[in-house]
């Protein structure tokens, strides 16, 4: 991360790591979809108690789901309002809050297919804004994968048949099967859908202030209740089909741009000493930190997330355990950290 940006204010004293509470759900009936992983082994050493599934934790949010620090429960909305300088730096200070958002994401059937529209899209109100997004691999069932852009020769004709008719979309699009370690940029325009059998950690880049939009193609002609259970007589959810088709990218060369998007890293070691990787630096960045043994956090320059999805580790004498997050002050000078057996990501907004 040495190609970050150094803190302009130097004399900041801190604090430069605040924790966030780990028990940040979206209530089930909003994911239907959900699984149990993300309680009952990536938080499983927390103590956490939630009924049913869980399809997503918001890690690290100042959005609709704003996260809360583990401390004393101050909203991160508040926390970082409080001092921009401190937290944010000077790319995010004047907009009062960050542009990261970070979830966990478990999915035990597949997620509708989605697309996100540029931020520019003139159709998009004031209040609204684009959500590019990524998807780092944390698990995946056997013959697990994601629909990602679209197979050779498939054309807007195509697929607005295939809705016409109620048919199966995602036959429409490029199945990627994945592994652990994999990690994929999501851009504007890009159909998508993430697979049964995956759980996730997604970094998004959100306006503050404004909505980030995602417009559902075709959510598997599954029906609902009102409680977000499945039932043959309940009702579809509700679609975005002709901004949905108005967003996408036609013209792509799917097999050329998935190889821009996608990184194998691979699973990793755990039991050498810690190593900080990079990812990527675009629309979002991000790194890896995995090992164990002393190490230091570099500057950064703006605001960063952290989440430990394997063991532990302890910054600026902070500790966090695996399915704990935590943001780190744009402020921060390199902090002292200790790793134990861990595996964690950083991102941040560049």
């Amino acid at each position: 991360m040495s190609d970050l940006i150094p803190p302009k204010n130097a004399q900041s004293t801190g604090p430069f790591v605040a924790a966030l509470r780990p028990d940040n759900f979206t209530a089930a009936q909003r994911t239907p979809w959900g699984g149990r992983r993300i309680v009952e082994e990536l938080k499983a050493g927390l103590g956490l108690v939630q009924a049913g599934p869980v399809g997503e934790s918001w890690e690290i949010s100042v959005s609709e789901l704003p996260s809360v620090t583990r401390e004393d429960g101050t909203p991160l909305p508040t926390l970082l309002a409080a001092d921009p300088d401190h937290w944010l730096g000077p790319t995010e200070a004047p907009l009062g809050a960050t542009r990261l958002l970070v979830k966990l994401l478990d999915a035990a059937e597949p997620l509708s297919v989605q697309i996100h529209p540029a931020d520019d899209d003139p159709a998009l109100g004031p209040d609204e804004g684009g959500k590019p997004e990524a998807w780092y691999v944390l698990h995946a069932e056997d013959g697990a994968g994601i629909f990602l852009g679209l197979r050779v020769g498939v054309t807007e004709r195509d697929v607005t048949r295939c809705l016409d008719e109620g048919g199966d979309v995602s036959a429409l699009l490029r199945f990627v099967e994945v592994e652990p370690g994999d990690f994929f940029a999501i851009d504007p325009g890009t159909p998508h859908a993430v697979g049964a059998g995956l759980t996730l950690l997604e970094p998004q880049r959100v306006i503050p202030g404004r909505r980030g939009v995602t417009y559902r193609y075709w959510d598997w002609n599954r029906r609902y209740d009102a409680e977000g259970r499945p039932a043959p007589d309940g009702v579809l959810r509700p679609l975005h089909r002709e901004r949905a088709l108005a967003v996408t990218d036609w013209g792509r060369d799917w097999e050329r741009w998935l190889g821009r998007a996608r990184r194998r890293l691979g699973v990793p070691q755990r039991d050498v000493p810690a190593t900080l990787e990079p990812i990527v630096e675009g629309t979002l960045g991000a790194s890896r930190w995995t090992g164990t043994g002393s190490a230091s956090l570099p500057p950064g320059g703006r605001l960063r997330g952290i989440t430990v999805v394997q063991g532990e580790l302890e910054l600026d004498g902070v500790h966090l355990r695996q399915g704990e997050s935590a943001v780190v002050a744009a402020a921060a000078p390199a902090l002292p950290a200790r790793l134990r057996r861990a595996h964690a990501l950083i991102s941040w907004i560049p």
